[in-house]
């Protein structure tokens, strides 16, 4: 979790999930007010149906009181808290929160609580289907076949706003 303030002042907590498989950004949520019960729910909602994972690493933020501990350990997560003052215990999900503020947020003035919805959905699809990895070999974590010259040339589609693009082939 983090925050980003709108141009209002406001803060706001951005909840995010990340998937260590494919460094995947499974689930990311926004909300001015995050409590034990809306964390719980919010993990309850991105694992349905008996797709829970194993572990969840968590920092020790007091937002993650004991409904929360009580709702992973129901879903038969095993809840891990990293140490105090370690933030490279959790490293995959202090990577992914540089990298949603150095390629969007630190652009982009943030109005309200809708809008940075809108924008952490549009930078999550950006994200998990066309921001390439190294760790990946140079593929996104929903992965993408190589396309072949015969399909066209190569055109740019925008995404957030222009900030990023998607380079696709396309025919004319």
């Amino acid at each position: 979790m983090f925050v980003v303030p709108t141009i209002r002042l406001q803060v706001l907590y951005i909840f995010i999930i990340l998937g260590l498989e494919r460094r995947r950004l499974a689930f990311a949520k926004v909300t001015t007010n995050p409590t034990a019960q809306w964390l719980a729910q919010q993990v309850v909602n991105t694992f349905p149906w008996d797709t829970a994972p194993r572990f969840l690493i968590r920092d020790r933020d007091r937002a993650y009181g004991f409904a929360f501990s009580a709702r992973v350990k129901g879903l038969g997560i095993r809840d891990i808290r990293t140490a105090v003052g370690a933030p490279l215990m959790n490293a995959f999900a202090e990577r992914v929160i540089g990298t949603l503020r150095r390629e969007c947020f630190d652009h982009l003035i943030v109005l309200n609580e809708r809008h940075a919805r809108r924008l952490l959905g549009e930078f999550r699809g950006w994200y998990n289907q066309d921001r390439g990895h190294l760790a990946l070999g140079k593929d996104a974590p929903v992965h993408r076949s190589v396309e072949p010259p015969e399909l066209g040339k190569v055109v740019p589609l925008r995404r957030l706003g222009g900030l990023h693009h998607r380079y696709s082939r396309r025919a004319a």
